[in-house]
């Protein structure tokens, strides 16, 4: 028999059904996101927010931790994930400032354009009231905002931020300085998303994710095109196609080397670091900073390069020391050294290494090292020619300079905006064929921030090149210099094997050959001996 007395439970109100419905979306912003919240996707138009398992990883590290840095593939949807996580902060809670920085405004509008779109299609019951939605913001009524600016030195200074995006961060300029501005609005316990593709090495966002290796206050998420359930090699090798190798390993594969631009390749100068460099044998000077991976081979000839800073700056005197005929580095110096004690111990080195050829630079403060050199009487000193600078080693031969005549000479090498792109072209040149021992990781790790901007090769802002330049000169001192006195002589057998031979205009006798140093320029003989 039916019990009459057993109550029947009532069905649940509208208000007590979406009472609950918000509860379980404040509390989980995956839930909300896959319930309720539409995006715009590129292909099938206005859908629900699923998100892949990749995409709840992701949520799941934005909530446990303040500051994350993600290193991601193209086309993720990490930025429409930062958007979504964006809206739920802002409607679940009062008073948070958002703030979304990127390389153009246009950029950081569209995410901006994300939130808002989501917060446009949301059930009534949702949507927050508004008092500010336009292109650049969306302000709701229980006091929170989301903001999109341009970089620019003051971005995200002016007031305290419960959460700071900045997308595409390694393609942004002068973002170290906008880092520094930003922490202090984010010291009452902001967080920060930091994503990019990767753009080299170096760089704010590589220097962030090695802080993110080294569990260093960031927490670093890597999202490969793989982490992807739609993508596969077919893929990985249509977008090859579309964008070229360089910039398809930059945009698909999370790899730093590969990607970004720098002189000097970076799977090549990972090569180099791997091969070629070693721990000195032996260190010296003043500071510690002169390395030696070998001593001084009476049998052998050698070239001493040098750049010159003023010694209280922030640039580095440094020099190199190089095998002639293996185009090796044998020995390398970086420090902050004072002009009169850089020219006293760029002749003692010259000297302990055979008299070596001494090469500096005569740009402004490498003058007063020259003079040290010159008051020294030191004998094998660089001097190039006033009227053509090296530019081009032919011209000496063909114009049959007198070479001991110095009175039509510099002491020094000119780099200028004739020569230096000489100079680099020599560094690519050598490198891509894999000509020079490079032993300095000081020097690897220069190259590896020495890239193109645009039409000009420099360092990286805030790092150095005074490594790179240095070494370039030496590649090119030793490879133009030094064929005035190479026609028909196996000096550099080496390295002739693997470049070009220049013939030029002199030739050589049997005779010649065993004095190598004396050829026929149409004035006589000439005695080149200078030159080493």
């Amino acid at each position: 028999m039916e019990n009459r007395n057993e109550e029947v439970p009532m069905a649940k109100s509208i208000k007590e059904l979406i009472s609950e419905e918000y509860i379980k979306c404040a509390k989980d912003p995956v839930y909300f996101f896959k319930k309720y919240c539409y995006i715009q996707h590129p292909k099938r138009g206005k859908i629900l927010f699923n998100l892949f398992e990749f995409q709840e990883d992701v949520m799941g590290e934005f909530d446990k931790h303040r500051f994350n840095v993600i290193l991601k593939s193209r086309q993720l949807g990490i930025s429409t994930l930062s958007a979504g996580y964006s809206l739920w902060l802002m409607l679940f809670h009062e008073d948070k400032n958002v703030l979304v920085i990127a390389t153009k405004q246009e950029v950081a509008k569209n995410l901006v354009t994300k939130v808002r779109y989501m917060h446009e299609n949301l059930p009534s019951w949702l949507r927050g009231d508004t008092e500010e939605d336009n292109k650049l913001s969306l302000r709701l009524k229980n006091g929170s905002t989301i903001k999109a600016t341009s970089a620019s030195g003051d971005a995200g200074r002016s007031e305290a931020l419960s959460m700071l995006i900045i997308d595409e961060a390694g393609f942004i300029k002068g973002i170290d300085e906008i880092w520094a501005a930003a922490q202090s609005t984010l010291s009452t316990g902001g967080k920060a998303i930091v994503l990019s593709t990767p753009n080299g090495v170096g760089n704010f966002f590589h220097k962030t994710w090695l802080k993110g290796e080294e569990s260093d206050g960031w927490n670093p998420i890597k999202l490969h095109w793989s982490v992807h359930p739609e993508r596969n090699e077919k893929w990985r090798k249509e977008q090859t196609q579309l964008l070229g190798e360089k910039m398809a390993a930059q945009e698909c594969d999370c790899d730093f080397i590969s990607s970004g631009y720098t002189v000097v390749d970076g799977q090549l100068l990972k090569w180099y670091e791997e091969t070629h460099v070693q721990e000195p044998i032996a260190t010296g000077g003043f500071d510690g900073n002169y390395w030696m991976w070998q001593h001084p081979n009476y049998t052998k000839d050698y070239i001493v390069v040098a750049d010159v800073a003023r010694g209280d700056g922030a640039d580095y005197s440094a020099f190199h020391v190089i095998d002639v005929e293996n185009v090796e580095q044998v020995a390398e110096y970086k420090g902050k050294i004072e002009t009169k004690h850089y020219g006293n111990m760029l002749v003692n080195v010259a000297t302990e290494w055979n008299d070596a050829l001494l090469v500096i630079e005569n740009a402004n403060i490498g003058w007063a090292v020259i003079q040290e050199a010159i008051d020294r009487n030191y004998k094998n000193l660089y001097y190039s020619y006033k009227e053509f600078g090296y530019v081009d080693e032919d011209i000496h031969l063909q114009k049959a300079y007198d070479l001991k005549d110095k009175s039509q000479m510099v002491p020094g090498f000119s780099m200028t905006s004739r020569t230096r792109p000489l100079v680099i072209s020599k560094l690519d040149t050598y490198t891509r064929e894999r000509v020079p021992i490079i032993r300095s990781k000081r020097l690897i790790d220069e190259l590896f921030t020495f890239i193109w901007n645009g039409s000009r090769a420099e360092a990286q802002q805030g790092y150095n090149d005074d490594l790179v330049i240095s070494f370039s000169t030496s590649l090119w001192v030793r490879d133009t210099a030094l064929k005035l006195r190479q026609q028909g002589i196996e000096l550099n057998r080496r390295a002739l094997s693997l470049t070009s031979k220049n013939t030029g205009v002199f030739k050589t006798t049997p005779q010649q050959a065993k004095d190598s140093w004396r050829m026929k320029t149409g004035r006589g003989d000439e005695d080149l001996s200078w030159l080493l």
